[in-house]
């Protein structure tokens, strides 16, 4: 699963970026999908990618983590888990991206491209299911997921209120939300072994 979701990916934005045409038939634009109702773009623009570095980064973080959640979800959920996790993934794609559809519903210049926000919906599954795993801050220093967790929402917030750069700051955020609070809505007892494990 997490391979064909990479592979699927990888040709997509390949192909995009031979075709530069894709990507404004198929990205994040507001005013399409409310004024033109072309809603599949709400999932489309995750298949698209600015550059290799946004793609090999948004890949590479997708597959460190997807594995850890599948396994999470099966052992907790056995036949439904790869079901919960395509949930989680692409729940979270959409859902990053609901903040920025009603902001930006009359802008016609605003277009956002990348999985971003599904990637950070997985990651944050993960925090959920083992908050003291280590994740790479930076790439490099090893921390608790759940400091990493922290750290990286008052980041993707700060930054997206200030909106100085070209990076969907909003959709990591609430991206990263969805990802935390998806796997409470079918078992809300995990909170409180979220919690028991941070303070055991």
């Amino acid at each position: 699963m997490t391979l064909l979701i990479v592979a699927v990916t990888f040709l997509v934005s390949y192909t995009a970026f031979r075709r530069p045409e894709l990507l404004f038939k198929y990205d994040f634009n507001p005013y399409q999908i409310i004024h033109r109702n072309q809603w599949y773009r709400l999932v489309t623009h995750a298949f698209l990618h600015a550059d290799w570095t946004h793609l090999i980064v948004n890949m590479l973080v997708f597959y460190s983590f997807a594995d850890v959640a599948i396994y999470y979800f099966q052992m907790l959920f056995a036949q439904n888990g790869t079901l919960l996790f395509l949930g989680l993934y692409f729940g979270g794609i959409v859902a990053a991206c609901i903040y920025s559809l009603i902001k930006q519903k009359d802008n016609y210049n605003y277009s956002a491209i990348g999985a971003s926000g599904g990637v950070a919906a997985v990651t944050f599954a993960c925090i959920l299911f083992d908050p003291l795993g280590k994740i790479l801050f930076f790439g490099v220093i090893p921390i608790p997921g759940v400091l990493f967790g922290i750290l990286y929402l008052a980041y993707s917030y700060f930054m997206g209120k200030r909106g100085m750069d070209n990076v969907a700051h909003d959709a990591h955020f609430y991206g990263a939300v969805f990802g935390f609070v998806y796997p409470l809505i079918f078992r809300p007892d995990m909170i409180g072994r979220f919690i028991e494990k941070i303070f055991q």
